[in-house]
């Protein structure tokens, strides 16, 4: 009857959990560390007060933060990509990142849209769906879904955000 204790099973579900929290928390140190290196570590300038905010609503520990605002002037710069491609049913996607290397994430994302018989679309062809805010991208139109294709698009932006690179999956589908 091994693995049928209680420690057993709070070891499982919060080793889940931490592992969860631990992706997210990477998403916002790299994050914070680009919006630190662009505004050169000033606390007060807007992006990175929201970088910061967005780290803190995660119940991030201040220590993560303020290390990852220290290191953001000794290591190498991320840069902002942001992909747009077409979801199952004809909805439109955006997909933003942070990366260190364009081509590597590049070729994730096309390796991941092509798993679902996808690709990656023009830059401007499913931007012209949404209206680009300080919060990031809202739908002007949407798109109604089936079950299936939502489904299909659910999975497909799971394993989207589960790439280290991917910040944020916008969707016009309704």
């Amino acid at each position: 009857m091994s693995g049928h204790n209680k420690w057993s099973q709070i070891k499982e579900k919060k080793g889940a959990t931490d592992a969860k929290r631990g992706k997210l928390f990477t998403k916002l140190v790299k994050l914070i560390k680009t919006e630190a290196r662009i505004t050169k570590g000033d606390l007060n300038a807007p992006t990175l007060k929201a970088a910061i905010e967005k780290a803190r609503t995660a119940n991030m520990p201040k220590d993560n933060i303020d290390r990852a605002i220290q290191s953001a002037q000794n290591t190498a710069a991320d840069e902002k990509v942001v992909y747009e491609a077409f979801g199952p049913g004809g909805c439109a996607l955006i997909i933003e990142g942070l990366t260190d290397s364009k081509n590597r994430t590049s070729q994730e994302m096309k390796h991941l849209l092509s798993e679902h018989d996808l690709a990656l679309a023009a830059p401007g062809s499913a931007s012209w769906a949404f209206t680009k805010t300080h919060e990031g991208w809202t739908p002007t139109t949407t798109v109604p879904l089936s079950e299936e294709d939502g489904a299909k698009l659910s999975a497909l932006i799971e394993e989207l955000e589960n790439n280290d690179d991917v910040q944020e999956v916008y969707t016009n589908a309704e």
